[in-house]
């Protein structure tokens, strides 16, 4: 059990046995400064006015009520009420040496695991990847990693875009070209020149753009022909993502793939239902949902149109259909999308209607994570230099060889393998990392010196701290992996650094229930920064360390990096034992 969870049980029963409201908390907090403990417990003051009582006296009386014996050295007043809490020595290493951080199994949620469908990446198969696609991609991988680390069952859903009216311009370019004797591999090697070319003809050729939108039509009611072309178009697209995906270390593979025309079956049948249950109505030919819920300020309604009034579906409803699919065949306990912030209506609109439809019921939890943009140092969203889109497959080649460039400056000893190796770890992990130790839902500027430097809050910094702790066991010719050793506390600086090894739970659960990694990064940082405070200050190999001493220390080396390893994994971000 977590530290914080056994002094909220034994604050709680304190304060009740005091005659506190069992609804009132003990408020508990880590302290900021160690002369006010490790601990502060601040509900008394709300509790006392409730009671209208004294709110130091009431802190003494659950002093007096708390049993903490063998947790807490002492309890001491402050201020109006606040209850300072000094951690016993023992108590600390021993929670840290009965830790289950990196072995936690579903029987540690205690019958709590979930069912949790994260909605990420989701990118359009009629055009590479680009940056647009970099945050939902590895904030949404973050987030599954983190909740799959804490036992639940992730289900990963890649809503790719396969379908719509521009597939009858493709399809058509693909049919042309391959009359002409290309090859569909060859003919879609840069899809994003393909595309260019397709809408060209389109623009240009009104005979081609006739043939198009005929595609389409016959595309949707299943024509094998345009089903077979359609099929190869999205094959190579595919094919092109995964590559992707590899290149990123994110979790998602071809199995996490439904797209757009894998609920295009069940539109129709959604509509009918919205119909049938009257929340879809007439208007100006369409059907539309008017959700009262999410009205304006003069109590319009907020319209949702479920169908246009030629007969196409939108966004809408094959949303609805995929939210229907989630709960009814994946029996989600909660569904967490991770789509641009500027989506946020319209995901409101599709909770909403999900709810009224009853495809959803209240113990499920809908919840969209927004994110900001990633900028440019000019301000603006981030381009090339002739203005045009960035290709995701573009920025990670740039990053692992700014990354190798960086890497040969160094003048390492390092052989040719290896810094093809560690190039590639250290600039997809900075591009990762640069991006998740931001806020989600701030927009970000990007910039290639800042992420890629080894000084400040980055990756490379946090993996070279890794290197550097474990380079203590390579010098000491011991093996990290089998050591073991009882902690015992010396300095202040030791107990800070497990005092910071022992929040890793409780940045665990807060980013798994909040969709937030860069708390994680943050957390990481402060561990290395904790670390190199306890490495200053308390040597471990120099010869006047006495035998024991040494071991506790490498003990609390040991325990560093693999939590800080850990926590880059839950990022998806490698480390390496030399760089």
């Amino acid at each position: 059990m977590r530290i914080k969870e056994i002094l909220n049980q034994r604050f709680s029963a304190a304060m009740q046995a005091a005659g506190v409201p069992s609804e009132c908390s003990p408020i508990l907090a880590l302290s900021g400064k160690p002369q006010f403990g490790d601990y502060q417990a601040n509900g008394a003051m709300a509790a006392a006015k409730r009671l209208k009582m004294n709110p130091r006296d009431l802190a003494e009386k659950i002093i007096q009520l708390a049993d903490l014996d063998g947790i807490a050295d002492r309890l001491e007043i402050a201020g109006p009420g606040f209850i300072n809490i000094h951690l016993c020595d023992a108590f600390l290493t021993a929670s840290l040496g009965t830790n289950t951080l990196y072995t936690q199994s579903e029987s540690d949620l205690d019958g709590t695991q979930k069912r949790v469908v994260v909605d990420y990446s989701s990118p359009n198969l009629a055009k590479e990847m680009h940056v647009g696609h970099l945050r939902s991609t590895i904030i949404g991988d973050a987030v599954a990693r983190v909740l799959e680390y804490q036992g639940h069952t992730v289900l990963r859903q890649n809503h790719m875009g396969d379908w719509g009216t521009q597939f009858g311009m493709l399809i058509a370019e693909l049919e042309q070209q391959l009359s002409e004797g290309e090859q569909a591999e060859l003919a879609l090697g840069d899809l994003e020149l393909f595309y260019q070319q397709s809408k060209k003809h389109f623009d240009a050729d009104l005979e081609f753009a006739d043939t198009a939108r005929a595609y389409v039509v016959k595309l949707q009611s299943g024509d094998a022909h345009c089903r077979g072309l359609w099929q190869k178009f999205i094959q190579v697209s595919v094919a092109h993502n995964l590559e992707i995906y590899a290149q990123l270390n994110v979790g998602l593979t071809a199995e996490h793939i439904m797209p757009e025309s894998a609920y295009n079956d069940d539109l129709q049948n959604v509509l009918d239902d919205l119909l049938a249950k009257d929340l879809a109505l007439e208007s100006d030919g369409a059907k539309v949902v008017f959700l009262d819920e999410l009205a304006d300020k003069n109590g319009n309604p907020s319209p949702m149109i479920v169908q246009k009034s030629g007969g196409g579906f939108l966004y809408a409803t094959s949303d609805l259909a995929a939210m229907r699919y989630r709960v009814g065949q994946l029996q989600a306990d909660r569904i967490l999308y991770f789509i641009d912030a500027r989506q946020s209506l319209h995901m409101k609109q599709v909770f909403a209607a999900a709810r009224k439809a009853d495809y959803v019921s209240d113990a499920v939890s809908l919840e969209h994570h927004p994110f900001g943009t990633m900028m440019g140092k000019d301000g603006r969203p981030f381009k090339t230099r002739s203005g045009g889109t960035v290709k995701l497959a573009d920025l990670l080649v740039e990053a692992v060889e700014r990354a190798e460039q960086l890497l040969r400056s160094k003048n390492t000893d390092l052989g040719e393998d290896e810094i093809s190796n560690i190039a590639r770890s250290v600039g997809i992990g900075a591009i990762k990392y640069a991006d998740l130790s931001k806020t989600r839902t701030n927009d970000y500027i990007f910039d290639w010196d800042a992420m890629l430097s080894f000084e400040g809050n980055t990756a490379p910094y946090l993996q070279y701290a890794y290197t550097r702790i474990r380079s203590i066991f390579r010098k000491a010719g011991i093996s990290a992996e089998s050591f073991s050793a009882e902690i015992s506390i010396t300095e202040h600086q030791e107990k800070a650094l497990i005092m910071k090894l022992l929040q890793f739970d409780n940045v665990v659960d807060q980013v798994a229930a909040e969709g937030y990694p860069h708390i994680l990064c943050n957390y990481v940082y402060e561990l290395a920064s904790a670390y190199m405070t306890f490495y200053e200050h308390c040597p471990v190999l120099k010869d006047e360390v006495p035998e024991e001493l040494q071991k506790s220390r490498l003990q609390l080396c040991k325990l560093t990096s693999e939590t800080i390893a850990k926590g880059l994994d839950l990022l998806g971000i490698e480390v390496m034992e030399k760089m």
